[in-house]
């Protein structure tokens, strides 16, 4: 049974769309078109076949997803190791599952090494670094679950963050997630050498 879910900043609303889509037919290729068919949208779909839609996020969650967003892309301007995309990319992973983290980071050289095409379509690549914003339709237990796939799919350093609680999860290959209480900064060395987030541009 393929299920379509939309997650809207007050509240997720799923589908069943069985009837219409069933998951066999819901290949890389169809959905794709139906992603450029909704080009407003961020489209995910889990290594199961679910497809996830989320509506434009509210302002202000869109404007934290900024600021972290420009504080990694200054760093990354300096740095010169790797690119850095937004929310709207979406990212093969070696699971089958496409996704889109609300920041990303991948190593140049790891970019680099794929083709036009791939670049042009949703990348087969894990990002090394990933950042994921809680709004206010995301629960932590959903948030964590996705953060443990990224770390299980390549992701050397992932970064859960949730204004409500003023918390920030670091999650990293081979070790238990830390969570850190209302912090100031957050380091993100050794992985991502001299980067620091503020985190008094985000709370």
């Amino acid at each position: 049974m393929t299920h379509l879910l939309v997650k809207t900043e007050s509240m997720p609303i799923a589908m069943d769309l069985s009837s219409v889509m069933p998951r066999s037919q819901l290949d890389e290729a169809q959905f794709h078109e139906f992603c450029r068919a909704n080009p407003e949208l961020r489209i995910e779909r889990s290594t199961t076949g679910e497809v996830i839609v989320m509506s434009p996020t509210f302002s202000d969650t869109g404007n934290r997803n900024f600021k972290i967003a420009q504080q990694l892309g200054n760093w990354a301007d300096r740095d010169g190791t790797g690119e850095v995309f937004d929310s709207s990319t979406g990212f093969r992973l070696p699971n089958g599952a496409i996704r889109s983290p609300d920041v990303a980071w991948v190593k140049r050289d790891r970019w680099e090494a794929l083709t036009d095409s791939d670049k042009a379509s949703f990348a087969p690549i894990c990002p090394d670094f990933v950042v994921e914003l809680r709004s206010h339709s995301d629960t932590i237990a959903d948030l964590q679950t996705k953060m443990q796939e990224y770390v299980e799919n390549g992701v050397q350093l992932g970064l859960l963050v949730d204004r409500h609680s003023r918390t920030v999860w670091l999650y990293r290959p081979g070790r238990e997630a830390e969570s850190l209480d209302n912090p100031d900064t957050v380091s993100c060395e050794p992985e991502l050498p001299g980067f620091v987030l503020e985190m008094r541009r985000i709370w």
